[in-house]
Protein backbone atom coordinates (compact mmCIF):
# COMPACT_ATOMS: atom_id res chain seq x y z
CA UNK A 1 0.00 0.00 0.00
CA UNK A 2 3.27 2.68 0.80
CA UNK A 3 4.60 2.34 -3.04
CA UNK A 4 1.00 2.72 -4.81
CA UNK A 5 0.95 5.93 -1.91
CA UNK A 6 3.82 6.82 -3.14
CA UNK A 7 3.30 6.88 -6.78
CA UNK A 8 0.12 8.31 -6.20
CA UNK A 9 1.26 11.21 -4.38
CA UNK A 10 4.35 11.56 -7.07
CA UNK A 11 1.58 11.96 -10.10
CA UNK A 12 -0.52 14.65 -8.20
CA UNK A 13 1.78 16.46 -7.08
CA UNK A 14 3.90 16.41 -10.47
CA UNK A 15 0.79 17.74 -11.90
CA UNK A 16 0.74 20.54 -9.31
CA UNK A 17 4.05 21.49 -9.69
CA UNK A 18 4.86 20.96 -13.26
CA UNK A 19 2.16 22.81 -14.34
CA UNK A 20 3.07 26.14 -12.23
CA UNK A 21 6.55 25.73 -13.61
CA UNK A 22 5.02 25.52 -17.34
CA UNK A 23 2.41 28.60 -16.57
CA UNK A 24 5.21 30.57 -15.26
CA UNK A 25 7.57 29.85 -17.74
CA UNK A 26 4.65 30.70 -20.72
CA UNK A 27 4.33 34.33 -18.57
CA UNK A 28 7.88 34.95 -18.98
CA UNK A 29 8.89 34.15 -15.37
CA UNK A 30 12.76 34.86 -14.50
CA UNK A 31 14.69 31.80 -13.28
CA UNK A 32 16.23 33.41 -9.66
CA UNK A 33 17.04 32.20 -6.81
CA UNK A 34 14.16 31.14 -4.18
CA UNK A 35 11.63 31.47 -7.13
CA UNK A 36 8.95 29.31 -8.57
CA UNK A 37 11.15 26.93 -10.11
CA UNK A 38 12.82 26.27 -6.82
CA UNK A 39 9.88 25.98 -4.76
CA UNK A 40 8.18 23.78 -7.07
CA UNK A 41 11.43 21.70 -7.30
CA UNK A 42 11.71 21.59 -3.04
CA UNK A 43 7.53 21.26 -2.38
CA UNK A 44 7.64 17.80 -4.93
CA UNK A 45 10.77 16.55 -3.56
CA UNK A 46 9.35 16.82 -0.03
CA UNK A 47 5.92 15.52 -1.26
CA UNK A 48 7.92 12.14 -2.43
CA UNK A 49 9.51 12.18 0.91
CA UNK A 50 6.74 12.54 2.97
CA UNK A 51 4.33 10.10 0.52
CA UNK A 52 7.40 7.28 0.82
CA UNK A 53 7.26 7.28 4.21
CA UNK A 54 10.83 8.18 4.79
CA UNK A 55 12.69 9.74 7.28
CA UNK A 56 16.02 11.03 6.88
CA UNK A 57 18.92 12.50 8.37
CA UNK A 58 21.65 15.44 6.88
CA UNK A 59 24.82 16.49 7.86
CA UNK A 60 27.53 18.56 6.97
CA UNK A 61 24.91 21.64 4.99
CA UNK A 62 27.64 24.13 6.67
CA UNK A 63 30.15 22.88 4.00
CA UNK A 64 27.62 24.67 0.92
CA UNK A 65 29.46 28.18 0.29
CA UNK A 66 26.63 30.68 0.94
CA UNK A 67 28.36 33.58 -1.34
CA UNK A 68 29.01 31.65 -4.68
CA UNK A 69 27.98 29.11 -6.45
CA UNK A 70 29.60 25.39 -6.56
CA UNK A 71 29.16 21.93 -8.22
CA UNK A 72 27.80 19.63 -5.80
CA UNK A 73 28.99 15.84 -6.62
CA UNK A 74 26.84 13.09 -5.44
CA UNK A 75 26.94 9.19 -5.79
CA UNK A 76 23.89 8.12 -7.31
CA UNK A 77 21.70 4.89 -6.25
CA UNK A 78 18.33 5.41 -6.27
CA UNK A 79 15.64 8.07 -8.08
CA UNK A 80 15.11 9.06 -4.19
CA UNK A 81 18.97 10.60 -4.46
CA UNK A 82 17.50 13.32 -6.48
CA UNK A 83 14.17 13.90 -4.19
CA UNK A 84 16.86 14.28 -1.11
CA UNK A 85 19.50 16.36 -2.75
CA UNK A 86 16.39 18.83 -3.90
CA UNK A 87 14.53 18.67 -0.79
CA UNK A 88 17.43 19.38 1.29
CA UNK A 89 19.57 21.69 -0.51
CA UNK A 90 18.96 25.05 0.66
CA UNK A 91 20.21 27.04 -2.02
CA UNK A 92 19.27 27.17 -5.81
CA UNK A 93 20.77 24.50 -8.02
CA UNK A 94 20.30 22.52 -11.32
CA UNK A 95 20.68 19.26 -12.03
CA UNK A 96 22.73 17.91 -14.69
CA UNK A 97 20.30 14.88 -15.37
CA UNK A 98 20.14 11.83 -18.38
CA UNK A 99 18.62 12.97 -21.22
CA UNK A 100 15.63 9.75 -20.69
CA UNK A 101 14.41 12.07 -18.25
CA UNK A 102 12.87 14.62 -21.47
CA UNK A 103 10.41 11.88 -22.57
CA UNK A 104 8.51 11.75 -19.50
CA UNK A 105 5.56 13.36 -19.58
CA UNK A 106 5.21 16.66 -17.79
CA UNK A 107 8.34 16.53 -16.07
CA UNK A 108 10.83 16.40 -19.05
CA UNK A 109 9.19 19.83 -19.92
CA UNK A 110 8.99 21.13 -16.39
CA UNK A 111 12.64 20.15 -16.02
CA UNK A 112 13.87 22.10 -18.97
CA UNK A 113 11.49 25.35 -18.37
CA UNK A 114 12.98 25.40 -14.60
CA UNK A 115 17.14 25.55 -16.08
CA UNK A 116 17.93 21.61 -15.33
CA UNK A 117 20.05 20.44 -18.15
CA UNK A 118 19.39 17.23 -20.18
CA UNK A 119 23.29 14.99 -21.28
CA UNK A 120 23.78 12.59 -23.60
CA UNK A 121 26.51 10.35 -21.76
CA UNK A 122 26.76 8.24 -25.17
CA UNK A 123 27.54 11.10 -27.52
CA UNK A 124 30.84 12.68 -26.09
CA UNK A 125 30.56 15.92 -28.30
CA UNK A 126 26.96 16.27 -26.72
CA UNK A 127 28.17 15.64 -23.15
CA UNK A 128 30.35 18.13 -22.93
CA UNK A 129 27.91 20.73 -25.31
CA UNK A 130 25.96 20.27 -22.01
CA UNK A 131 28.40 20.97 -19.72
CA UNK A 132 29.15 23.93 -21.22
CA UNK A 133 25.60 24.82 -20.64
CA UNK A 134 25.90 24.07 -17.08
CA UNK A 135 29.04 26.45 -17.01
CA UNK A 136 26.20 29.19 -17.84
CA UNK A 137 24.00 27.89 -15.18
CA UNK A 138 26.90 28.17 -12.60
CA UNK A 139 28.47 31.97 -14.12
CA UNK A 140 24.46 32.92 -13.72
CA UNK A 141 24.88 32.67 -10.32
CA UNK A 142 23.50 28.92 -9.47
CA UNK A 143 24.44 25.73 -8.43
CA UNK A 144 24.70 22.41 -10.29
CA UNK A 145 24.26 19.16 -8.83
CA UNK A 146 25.99 16.22 -11.14
CA UNK A 147 26.52 12.73 -10.36
CA UNK A 148 30.08 11.37 -11.52
CA UNK A 149 29.26 7.71 -12.12
CA UNK A 150 26.98 9.06 -14.92
CA UNK A 151 23.97 6.12 -14.03
CA UNK A 152 22.42 4.87 -10.81
CA UNK A 153 24.75 1.54 -9.21
CA UNK A 154 23.04 -1.73 -9.13
CA UNK A 155 25.10 -2.54 -6.42
CA UNK A 156 25.12 0.10 -4.22
CA UNK A 157 28.72 0.64 -5.18
CA UNK A 158 30.33 3.75 -6.69
CA UNK A 159 30.82 3.37 -10.03
CA UNK A 160 33.88 4.86 -12.08
CA UNK A 161 33.62 8.54 -12.10
CA UNK A 162 33.14 10.98 -16.06
CA UNK A 163 35.94 13.63 -15.91
CA UNK A 164 33.26 15.81 -17.39
CA UNK A 165 31.82 17.43 -13.69
CA UNK A 166 34.80 18.14 -13.13
CA UNK A 167 36.31 19.54 -16.54
CA UNK A 168 33.37 21.99 -15.08
CA UNK A 169 33.99 22.98 -11.67
CA UNK A 170 37.46 23.79 -13.57
CA UNK A 171 36.28 25.74 -16.17
CA UNK A 172 34.01 27.85 -14.14
CA UNK A 173 36.48 27.44 -10.93
CA UNK A 174 33.93 27.07 -8.34
CA UNK A 175 34.89 24.67 -5.50
CA UNK A 176 33.18 20.96 -5.85
CA UNK A 177 31.29 19.61 -2.88
CA UNK A 178 31.42 16.15 -2.09
CA UNK A 179 28.11 14.98 -0.98
CA UNK A 180 27.14 10.57 -0.27
CA UNK A 181 23.03 10.01 -0.59
CA UNK A 182 23.10 6.41 2.44
CA UNK A 183 20.12 4.17 2.53
CA UNK A 184 18.51 4.85 -0.61
CA UNK A 185 20.00 2.11 -2.46
CA UNK A 186 17.61 -0.54 -0.47
CA UNK A 187 14.95 2.24 -0.39
CA UNK A 188 14.26 1.96 -4.05
CA UNK A 189 17.06 -0.11 -6.23
CA UNK A 190 17.27 0.67 -9.77
CA UNK A 191 14.84 -1.72 -12.04
CA UNK A 192 12.28 -2.06 -8.96
CA UNK A 193 9.24 -0.15 -8.09
CA UNK A 194 8.70 -1.59 -4.95
CA UNK A 195 9.14 1.22 -2.13
CA UNK A 196 11.47 -0.27 1.21
CA UNK A 197 11.06 2.54 3.67
CA UNK A 198 13.76 3.26 5.78
CA UNK A 199 15.68 5.93 7.32
CA UNK A 200 18.73 7.62 5.00
CA UNK A 201 20.30 10.15 5.01
CA UNK A 202 22.73 13.18 3.18
CA UNK A 203 26.36 14.09 4.09
CA UNK A 204 28.08 16.66 2.35
CA UNK A 205 31.90 17.28 2.93
CA UNK A 206 34.25 20.40 2.63
CA UNK A 207 34.51 21.82 -0.37
CA UNK A 208 37.45 21.16 -2.53
CA UNK A 209 38.96 24.28 -4.21
CA UNK A 210 39.36 24.62 -8.01
CA UNK A 211 40.80 28.01 -7.72
CA UNK A 212 44.20 27.74 -10.06
CA UNK A 213 43.60 24.05 -11.28
CA UNK A 214 43.38 23.49 -15.38
CA UNK A 215 42.04 21.42 -17.77
CA UNK A 216 45.23 18.94 -17.01
CA UNK A 217 43.76 18.71 -13.23
CA UNK A 218 41.20 17.00 -14.15
CA UNK A 219 41.49 13.94 -13.15
CA UNK A 220 43.23 14.91 -9.70
CA UNK A 221 40.03 16.60 -9.00
CA UNK A 222 38.57 13.76 -9.82
CA UNK A 223 40.23 11.51 -7.17
CA UNK A 224 39.80 13.95 -4.66
CA UNK A 225 35.96 13.95 -5.01
CA UNK A 226 36.12 10.22 -5.24
CA UNK A 227 38.18 10.03 -1.65
CA UNK A 228 35.84 12.43 -0.34
CA UNK A 229 33.04 10.72 -1.34
CA UNK A 230 34.06 6.95 0.09
CA UNK A 231 35.02 9.09 3.61
CA UNK A 232 31.32 10.46 3.51
CA UNK A 233 29.99 7.09 2.79
CA UNK A 234 32.08 5.51 6.19
CA UNK A 235 31.10 8.22 8.35
CA UNK A 236 27.26 7.72 6.79
CA UNK A 237 27.31 3.66 7.92
CA UNK A 238 28.66 4.80 11.39
CA UNK A 239 25.16 7.49 11.60
CA UNK A 240 22.77 4.72 10.37
CA UNK A 241 23.95 1.93 12.42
Amino acid sequence: MRTVWFFLVLTATLLWHGTRVLVAGLLGVEQRPGGVYDRAARSWARSALWAAGVEYRVVGLEHLPKDRPAVIASNHQSWFDIFLLAAVLPISVRFVAKKELRRVPLLGRAMRQAGHIYIDRQDRRAAFEAYEEASKVIRSGLSAVVFPEGTRSRTGELLPFKKGPFVLAIAAQVPVVPAYCAGTFTLLPKGSFRLRPHPVALLFGPPIETAGMRYEDRERLMQLTREAIERLRVDAAKLLG
